[in-house]
């Protein structure tokens, strides 16, 4: 869904990532390790530098692909080491905020298995030849629910089914992640149903 503010996201980037000479697997990887910092913060309880981190990390996850393309310098390697960067930081995400206590384990658990099921499908589908970026929940969604619950659980204290905000994120991005995975196996279906 974010996908199709891509082009507008372009025109702010792109003079940025023109100014920025670093390689862009480095980049990669500092965009990894904001994100631990991000699951570290959350672990810590501290659901307010736990967002911010998500949005840095975010940030630069956007910067590096942007400074590959502007300075010609896209590799296949490049692509492997983002998608897994990727993952990674999901994974540390989710864990920093269930082991902070902001929701139970199996959500948690049922959130990252979602979340890397997606991903794993669209690798899947496309290793066919089909081209798979459908889903109500990509990553960036989930990263935006998940910042948002961390915000909006810092600045207001409020409780439904015992799961306060960030907790209510985790369990949406659950039922998303879920319904995404839905969405790529019966669009992969369909694709190949024909052939």
């Amino acid at each position: 869904m974010l996908n199709r503010l891509r082009p507008q996201v372009k025109i702010f980037l792109d003079p940025i990532a023109e100014k920025i000479h670093i390689n862009p697997n480095i980049l990669t990887i500092i965009g990894l390790f904001v994100s631990l910092l991000a699951a570290y913060m959350f672990a810590r309880g501290d659901v307010l530098l736990g967002g911010a981190f998500i949005a840095l990390g975010g940030f630069v996850d956007m910067i590096d692909g942007a400074v590959a393309r502007n300075h010609n310098s896209t590799t296949k390697f490049g692509g492997i080491l983002d998608s897994t960067s990727d993952r990674f930081a999901d994974a540390f995400i989710i864990i920093g905020i269930v082991y902070g206590g902001f929701v139970n384990w199996i959500y948690g658990i049922l959130a990252l298995h979602a979340s890397l099921t997606v991903s794993y499908v669209r690798a899947r589908a496309e290793s066919e030849g089909i081209k798979c970026n459908v889903g109500i929940a990509e990553r960036a969604e989930r990263l935006v629910i998940l910042m948002a619950g961390a915000f909006l659980s810092y600045f207001f204290s409020f409780k439904i089914f015992d799961l306060n905000f960030l907790g209510i994120a985790v369990a949406i991005v659950m039922v998303l992640g879920y319904i995404t995975v839905f969405q790529r196996v019966y669009h992969s279906w369909k694709e190949l149903k024909d052939i």
